[in-house]
């Protein structure tokens, strides 16, 4: 079988390429990074490295790499033969790869090719899929649309793999984490007969993407942010320090006590999965960098990200979240000189006030939520 995964950086080659790989695809990585691609092209293979004490190997190989952006002709080709096409480049990139889906749909159409096939986006945001075939559609006719009705699904996905900043010699050598989850929404999906090994398929996605997010992703950017407020450089570093492991401790307190009363999560269990949790922060085999794990905090304090959707469902229902709103304070307070988003930020907070900038960045209309925001932000100012 042919997939097509655009992203051929560490968690496309580290995650989505080993399970994959381990179904029997060949693979072509689809990037504007000109050496990977040509490593990629020039060996067709490369290694994986367990971030663990026995450091297990895995080697990979039936790889191709193509560049989107010299040989957009030879991806639409690709895509046009693909039994699967799979994304892990970042939410704010799937844009700029809708046209390129497009046209190969459209090429499958003209070639008369009706075996279903799915496009999943591997990212961490909810709705993934729909939001790239919202993009993808804007160059489609409506004969097109009637066969993507029928032939192609955008199924959601949720994925969870630490694969941290790393710089190897052999640049397509990459070291992950063991633990790895990739749970797909199978009643989206329109090849129906393809079931991967090491993919879970559910006929509920939300429950896990949200349980994921509110738990890894808001745990991890936790740790980050309160890591990087009292100094430190790396998440290992930062874990250590009883402050920053109690502010994540009692994040996730709030936060699965919402996806508890929310969508009836065990107690015991989501107990056993939010420890799993910080174990995995906590290995030692993984250095983090905090610049990586806290970048972008504009787009982390979205009404539907990480904090600012649990803050919001927790006060609907009368829960706590006052850990929470410590964290965003902590985010507004983020600066690395570096990042984009964290000069945009500081940027702004200089210029307006700090409700000002809250309103803006959360999108809230909660005056009262943004009062709380802005108290915690000045408290530590």
């Amino acid at each position: 079988m042919k997939a097509v995964h655009f992203g051929a950086g560490n968690i496309g080659r580290g995650f989505i390429g080993e399970i994959l790989f381990n179904n029997n695809f060949s693979i072509n990585f689809v990037d504007i990074n000109a050496t990977l691609i040509d490593a990629l092209k020039e060996r067709n293979s490369y290694e994986i490295e367990l971030a663990s004490e026995g450091k297990e190997r895995i080697a990979v190989s039936n790889v191709n790499g193509l560049n989107n952006q010299t040989e957009p002709e030879a991806v639409i080709a690709a895509i046009s033969h693909a039994d699967l096409v799979t994304t892990a480049i970042g939410p704010n990139i799937l844009p700029f790869i809708a046209e390129l889906i497009a046209k190969g749909i459209q090429k499958r159409r003209a070639a008369d090719i009706t075996t279903p096939f799915d496009v999943i986006a591997c990212e961490n945001m909810i709705g993934g899929s729909q939001f790239l075939f919202s993009k993808v559609r804007e160059y489609l006719t409506e004969e097109d649309l009637s066969y993507v009705e029928e032939f192609v699904g955008f199924p959601n996905a949720a994925v969870d793999r630490i694969v941290p900043i790393q710089h190897h010699e052999d640049p397509l050598f990459v070291s992950v984490e063991p633990f790895s989850e990739w749970v797909v929404d199978a009643t989206k999906c329109k090849n129906q007969t393809l079931q991967l090994d090491g993919v879970l398929y559910v006929e509920d996605l939300e429950p896990y993407i949200e349980r994921k997010l509110f738990s890894v992703n808001t745990g991890h950017a936790t740790t980050a942010y309160t890591g990087s407020f009292y100094g430190y450089q790396t998440i290992g570093e930062a874990i250590v320090d009883e402050r920053v492991l109690n502010q994540l401790r009692q994040v996730l307190q709030e936060t699965g006590n919402l996806l508890i009363e929310k969508w009836g999560f065990n107690r015991q269990t989501h107990a056993q999965y939010t420890e799993k949790i910080i174990h995995r922060f906590e290995n030692p085999y993984i250095s983090d960098d905090i610049s990586r794990v806290a970048r972008t905090p504009i787009r982390k304090l979205g009404f539907d990200e990480r904090f600012i959707r649990p803050i919001r469902e927790a006060k609907e229902r009368g829960l706590s979240y006052q850990h929470l709103v410590d964290v965003v304070a902590m985010i507004l307070h983020y600066q690395d000189d570096n990042d984009q988003e964290s000069v945009e930020l500081q940027q702004l907070l200089s210029e307006k006030s700090a409700g000002e900038v809250i309103e803006a960045t959360t999108k809230l209309t909660d005056e009262e939520l943004i009062a709380e925001i802005g108290a915690a932000y000045k408290k530590i100012k």
